[in-house]
């Protein structure tokens, strides 16, 4: 079985700019780009070893860029199903080649979608996901929020939903913190700085439980958004 959905593609209202952009960015990155981010993309791991899904849980990764986290996830987590979106081509085809290179096609899917608004259902052939996790990704999608309610709302009941971030930096030297803003600008990278905001007040819409971190003095930021059994509030 392919890693990659054979449908990719066939829906127009993909937004063609986005993929187009990511794909200049990421055209050469892409070769290099798990060399050099494991220095500055401090957490993933930390957000993959809490994830902890059961067996035949299923788990969506929103940006998964090359499938480093998806990779790293399935290996660890053998008995649950991994599945990956991404606007980027260019990045998907460093995904695909990541899962084939780990012999995990049967257990990781990944699709060309948008990440504020896609059809798991059409792309992978199920609604809804035990865990949703996104990872460095919110920072450079500019209607981020939206992307938390695309997230939730492919959510089963009592799932959860991990994000990991660039923080506030606000515990690192004031040099420091505002050399690390001008350099991500540069990159059309923006810390969100409302998250911690966001995800509360999902928490307070939904009845869910938050918990949140600013790890790394505060370079990044953590949160774990786990939302009730029941049925969702409409």
């Amino acid at each position: 079985m392919s890693a990659y959905s054979r449908d990719i593609g066939a829906d127009s209202s993909w937004p063609v700019e986005a993929t187009r952009r990511m794909n200049r960015m990421y055209r050469r990155q892409r070769h290099i780009y798990d060399g050099t981010r494991r220095y500055y993309l401090l957490g993933r791991d930390q957000m993959i070893s809490g994830l902890w899904p059961a067996a035949g849980a299923s788990v969506l990764e929103i940006g998964c860029g090359t499938g480093r986290n998806l990779v790293l996830a399935a290996r660890l987590y053998p008995d649950a199903r991994f599945f990956g979106i991404d606007v980027s081509t260019e990045m998907l085809t460093s995904a695909v080649a990541a899962i084939s290179r780990a012999s995990l096609t049967s257990h990781v899917r990944v699709a060309h979608g948008d990440a504020t608004a896609f059809d798991p259902k059409r792309l992978f052939g199920i609604p809804e996901f035990d865990h949703v996790m996104i990872s460095y990704s919110l920072s450079m999608i500019p209607d981020w929020r939206r992307v938390l309610g695309a997230a939730a709302a492919h959510l089963k009941p009592g799932g959860r939903l991990h994000v990991v971030d660039f923080g506030g930096q606000e515990r690192l030297p004031g040099i420091a913190r505002t050399l690390l803003r001008q350099w991500l600008a540069m990159f059309d990278v923006t810390p969100r700085d409302d998250l911690e905001h966001a995800l509360s007040a999902m928490a307070d819409s939904a009845g869910a439980k938050l918990r949140f971190e600013r790890p790394f003095r505060g370079y990044a930021q953590y949160g774990v958004l786990t939302f009730p059994l029941g049925p969702r509030t409409p």
